[in-house]
């Protein structure tokens, strides 16, 4: 015998195929569900009384050109058990259902979990209100209205256009705390009319609504309606309605709004006016447009191309490729579909999957910023086992149960070398190359500057000039010098005489001698003060070493500023490279691995270099600003009281270079610093990175 249909399942046609067969809709109201069954099928169930599959069968090939077989008789019964749409006969039936939802329900982690992702929460019943309101709304669904809308539409963008730089302006202004909170009540008024221009629209088309309420995603709240009715509809046109109700409701407030704001002067309705406006056209566009979760993008294209369940059928399809493009099982795909459809469908699932991905990491990621740190960790380390590491497993598992027949096939181990190959290039250690912006300077060197504003007097050395040791390197004059020098010399003779005449007798100046004492004292402090700083203005060679960067229009007679470089002395031998590694890259270096120096605009051969030096202490002030980003260089930096400050942690690292500069020796040069450090899987870096985010956010 075969089991009996539940008696109050209801049954209604169903919208024709593009192949033009028909369809019928098997409705569970107990569960507010919808199936949608083929022709046979219908057929089968519409002699599901006979109680016997042969005579079924027989019933169905002599009504129509259908001729099923038992199997099929089998399959139908099956898809009712699986959905629970039979009538229970079994004397322990409740015990079986009740264990039947608790395998569904899952553990409590499966529980808290699926509740963690979604879950909703019905709020009024509002079938009855929207029969009554339904004749006053009638008024925007008219065409008359639509061709207002559109006129609106033309003459709020037009003016939004003339007042551009006003438009723009007022929304950088409202990125506050003040501005997003009247983001935060716009959307609240923006989504409740959104659900309300779906519930309106499916009570035009005689469904019921039994529920509104609040839907959380990943603990973001939404709104929701439910509109499962509309299956009912055999018409496709008045679902698609139904189905973007919600988009276009908004586009409407978006429409108005944006004509609002260009016509109200200043004021707090055009204030209003522009936050449903902007983003009432965010949200349409981004987020309710998109098909890739199930928001009204979802259902719109899904009953456009008339493929109820989109998303688990391209599912299965990409799961399908998947497998044939690994193995080349020659397996039927689970649905035929013209060429071009199915791999649109197959891209769709692709697109979807990563789509939800970024979403939901996103998510985690701004709990993790903006609320408990470690509460974010775990919610993206949720997301990547649900989204990621769940659906891998599940495959794997499929995988596993096909082995015997893919260890023959040599499209498999093709695959399987491609993955070892990709698997050895994430976690196999490789050589690193890793690259800065470094400055080539001579290890030791001097360069002179002006101290104050003074003239040259004595230029001894040109440009290339080899310098002994202790030479005069230029002689400067400053008249400023020159009359302290000779005030310090005036007052020092005069305080010496009065000293000397206190001692031979000058009763008046005998009772000031202590006085004249520290008086000369600060005297001659002050003549060795003006002769120290006199010696910068003749500053000497302390090492032997060769000019270079001597202005070469530098004359005797002429002036120069307070700070002016003159001149540069550099010791012959070592030169040295400075270069500057994150945290994450130093690590890799340590003294005595090679490097090479790829100077900014020189032609030449790159200079072979040795780390000489990596420093323990993380730089606080970048000291060469040439290798600041702002100035061309590798070192991200922020400008602090006239200071480069490093944004990261950065490492001073010295090379020494290998060999003469050659054309190189003339003065510093900016270039590109590549050091060969120790070999690491690419993988390792990111596990660091993550355990020291996870041990540094505990507390540990």
């Amino acid at each position: 015998m075969l089991p009996q249909l539940r008696e109050e399942i209801d049954l209604h046609e169903g919208p024709r195929l593009r192949d033009g067969q028909p369809t019928w809709t098997l409705h569970d109201p107990a569960r507010n569900q919808f199936y949608r069954i083929d022709w046979q099928t219908f057929c089968i169930l519409r002699h599901w009384s006979l109680d016997d599959p042969e005579r079924i069968c027989a019933a169905v090939a002599a009504e129509t050109t259908l001729h099923p077989d038992a199997s099929d008789i089998e399959h139908v019964a099956e898809f009712l058990a699986a959905n629970q749409l039979l009538a229970p006969r079994h004397p322990d039936s409740a015990k079986l259902l009740t264990d039947r939802y608790r395998r569904q329900q899952g553990a409590w982690w499966q529980r808290l979990l699926h509740n963690y992702l979604f879950f909703r929460v019905p709020l009024v019943d509002p079938d009855g209100w929207l029969q009554r309101w339904s004749g006053r709304v009638a008024l925007f669904y008219s065409r008359a209205f639509l061709q207002l809308t559109l006129v609106a539409l033309v003459a709020g963008l037009l003016l939004v256009y003339r007042q551009w730089n006003q438009f723009s302006a007022t929304l950088i202004d409202t990125l506050s705390w003040q501005g997003l909170a009247a983001y935060g009540v716009a959307l609240a008024a923006v989504k409740l009319l959104h659900e309300l221009g779906h519930a309106f629209t499916a009570k035009r088309h005689g469904c019921r609504v039994p529920a509104m309420g609040v839907a959380f995603m990943v603990l973001w709240p939404m709104a929701y309606t439910d509109t499962n009715e509309v299956w009912k509809l055999s018409n496709a046109r008045q679902r698609l309605a139904v189905a973007s109700a919600g988009v276009a409701t908004e586009t409407l407030i978006a429409i108005w709004a944006t004509l609002a704001w260009a016509l109200l002067p200043d004021g707090v309705p055009r204030s209003m006016a522009f936050f449903l406006a902007t983003l009432s056209w965010f949200t349409t566009l981004a987020i309710n447009a998109s098909p890739f979760m199930r928001f009204d993008g979802y259902f719109v294209l899904s009953d456009w191309l008339d493929l109820p369940n989109l998303h688990a059928r391209a599912f299965a399809l990409a799961r399908w490729d998947l497998r044939e493009r690994l193995f080349g099982l020659d397996a039927p795909p689970p649905e035929y579909f013209p060429r071009r459809k199915q791999a649109a469908l197959i891209a769709f699932a692709w697109g979807t999957w990563i789509y939800r991905l970024v979403v939901f990491v996103g998510i985690a990621v701004l709990v993790y910023h903006f609320f408990i740190k470690l509460a974010g960790i775990l919610l993206f380390a949720l997301e990547v086992v649900w989204f990621i590491a769940r659906p891998v497993l599940n495959e794997l598992r499929v995988w596993r149960e096909i082995w015997p027949v893919v260890r023959h096939r040599s499209r498999a181990r093709r695959s399987l070398w491609i993955a070892a190959l990709m698997a050895g290039l994430v976690f196999l250690p490789w050589p690193a190359r890793l690259t800065a912006s470094g400055h080539l300077k001579p290890q030791e060197s001097l360069t002179v500057y002006a101290p104050a504003g003074a003239q040259v007097v004595e230029l001894p050395w040109k440009e290339g000039a080899d310098v002994p040791q202790g030479a005069a390197l230029v002689k400067l004059a400053s008249a400023d010098l020159t009359l302290r020098w000779q005030r310090a010399e005036s007052r020092l003779a005069q305080l010496r005489e009065q000293a000397a005449a206190a001692t031979v007798g000058d009763t008046t100046l005998q009772h000031n001698v202590q006085v004249l004492q520290q008086e000369l004292a600060a005297a001659e402090a002050e003549r060795a003060s003006v002769q120290a700083e006199a010696v910068r203005y003749a500053p000497v060679a302390p090492f032997a070493g060769k000019l270079h960067a001597i202005d070469p229009e530098l004359r005797p007679g002429d002036w120069v500023r307070r700070q002016e470089p003159l001149l540069t002395l550099v010791k012959p031998g070592a030169w040295i490279v400075e270069a500057y590694l994150d945290e994450d890259e130093v690590r890799r270096v340590q003294a005595g691995d090679g490097a090479s120096f790829h100077p900014k605009g020189f032609a030449g051969a790159a200079l072979p270099l040795r780390v000489s030096a990596v420093d323990k202490d993380a730089t606080r002030v970048l000291p060469q600003g040439m290798l600041a980003v702002k100035h061309g260089g590798s070192v991200l930096t922020r400008d602090k009281d006239g200071t480069l400050v490093p944004e990261r942690s950065v490492y001073r690292v010295t090379l020494a270079a290998q060999g003469d500069p050659g054309a190189l020796a003339g003065h510093a040069w900016r270039g590109t610093v590549v050091i060969r450090g120790s070999w690491e899987a690419p993988a390792l870096r990111y596990l660091r990175s993550a355990l020291a985010l996870i041990w540094r956010e505990a507390g540990f």
